[in-house]
């Protein structure tokens, strides 16, 4: 959803309340794509502080669809957080200044679902896990062992002892 900021900028000290609807449905990280659930409209507050700058507040609550780190299954992960940005539209600003990145307004249009990805990078877990006990999957035939033993051998074998294994093996046929 876009929300134009013109309004907000021409009425100093003066705080509007919107309420937008998240249009995405898939949160893509470069990595993977997230199906996103149990969207929530975002709150959004722009406060204008004075000298052409702007004041984003928003709080945004959904959940992504997330595989598992150790057995692939499907998790839900909730996410709620905060959001405040601050974007500064004044014409000549100073040299000196960096200027601030700001991927989600274009002119005087916020876009509100690129606000709430910008911040999502942010809030990204490092490992989902279905539960902290979970076993993962069998490296050998794939099974999910939170499911039950798959029935692969378990014995950890030293590869140094290969040699030996073989000559053993070649004797016993």
């Amino acid at each position: 959803m876009h929300i134009h900021l013109s309004d907000s900028l021409t009425h100093e000290q003066e705080t509007k309340d919107y309420t937008a609807e998240l249009e995405f449905d898939v949160f893509e990280n470069g990595l993977a794509d997230y199906p996103v659930i149990d969207k929530k409209p975002v709150k959004l507050r722009v406060t204008n502080t004075g000298d052409k700058k702007l004041l984003i507040e928003a709080d945004v609550s959904f959940a992504l669809v997330m595989p598992c780190d150790r057995c692939l299954e499907a998790v839900t992960v909730p996410f709620s957080f905060p959001i405040s940005r601050m974007a500064d539209f004044r014409e000549g600003k100073e040299e000196s200044e960096e200027p601030e990145e700001q991927p989600y307004i274009e002119g005087y249009t916020l876009d509100v679902d690129a606000l709430v990805r910008d911040e999502l990078f942010v809030h990204m877990p490092m490992k989902v896990l279905c539960r902290e006990d979970c076993k993962g999957i069998c490296n050998r035939c794939g099974a999910n062992l939170n499911h039950g033993v798959c029935g692969c051998e378990v014995t950890e074998q030293d590869p140094r002892m290969a040699v030996i294994r073989d000559i053993f093996r070649d004797a016993n046929q």
